[in-house]
């Protein structure tokens, strides 16, 4: 059985010789979801122990979760939870992943500024992304956006590898449906929004943090003429938001030494506090200033 050897083990020496003390190098990588968040963990904590540095790249929550695997990265940051078949592979590498659940996000559906819909249900948005739906026009939901003479809904999804395609799947379009062909797959969270914003016709779903002033967000329904709940921080916690999820973080086996001390400040109230500023919420109650 092989042996992964985690690569903050390999400790990089800093500029200055020897006579300078070395600096331990952390690999994190994985879900655009939460890049944003773990640049900013990053950041700040090359502030808290300057003898550590940690470099964050993207690439979606699959990729991350193979590298954790391969034992190319020490942490795997992810927005769906790992599957069994990952969790086999892992063992027979001789890894024995570790789950951590860093923060919670709501999954928000983005429609175009002057799109007038401000609700939808998930039986809608299956009808809208899943295969066989029979909502391939604006006018099929009733309504006529201003902009979009074509009257098509352009769907705008994320490419399979990613968690928040994963997630949407399971959570919208459920296990015995399939998405739509002829969709606009992205390769990162805000690559979503930018195009909705600039396309009258679009919808796509993305993370809540990529939100900005220049699209729309509906609420959604987990039921035709139930409640319907604003994708927030707030509904993401109690979790009465249809599509809030948690955010994973992923080790190869329990942590030791740098990558354990980096995993506990993430999860302390400094580190939780950095998640909450960047529009997620904490995996548990925070008071942050």
């Amino acid at each position: 059985m092989k042996k992964v050897i985690p690569i903050a083990a390999l400790l990089v020496l800093a500029c200055g010789g020897a006579d300078r003390a070395q600096r331990a190098m952390i690999q994190n990588k994985g879900s655009d979801t939460l890049l944003n968040v773990a640049q900013a963990w990053a950041e700040v904590y090359s502030s808290v122990n300057s003898s550590v540095a940690v470099a964050v790249t993207g690439g979606g929550s699959g990729t991350g979760i193979s590298a954790m695997i391969n034992g190319t990265v020490d942490i795997a940051n992810s927005s769906r939870k790992m599957r069994e078949a990952e969790f086999d592979a892992a063992r027979e590498n001789g890894v024995e992943p570790v789950e951590y659940i860093v923060g919670y996000d709501a999954l928000a559906v983005y429609l175009h500024a002057d799109n007038p819909i401000r609700s939808m249900s998930l039986e809608q948005l299956k009808t809208v992304y899943g295969e066989g739906g029979t909502a391939t026009r604006w006018s099929d939901l009733g309504v006529a956006v201003p902009g979009c003479d074509s009257d098509e809904i352009v769907l705008v999804s994320r490419q399979n590898n990613s968690g928040t395609y994963v997630y949407f799947k399971e959570t919208v379009l459920g296990d015995d449906t399939e998405y739509k062909l002829g969709s606009r797959d992205m390769h990162g969270s805000k690559d979503v929004v930018d195009l909705v914003e600039n396309t009258p016709c679009a919808i796509g779903y993305s993370g809540l943090a990529y939100a900005t002033d220049h699209v729309s967000m509906p609420c959604v329904m987990a039921n035709e003429g139930g409640d319907c709940v604003e994708p927030t921080i707030a509904t993401a916690v109690d979790g009465s938001y249809p599509i809030a999820r948690p955010l994973f973080m992923y080790t190869a086996g329990e942590p030791q030494g740098a990558v354990r001390e980096y995993m506990d400040w993430i999860l302390s109230q400094e580190g939780q506090c950095v998640i909450l500023e960047r529009g997620y919420a904490p995996y548990t109650e925070m008071e942050c200033v």
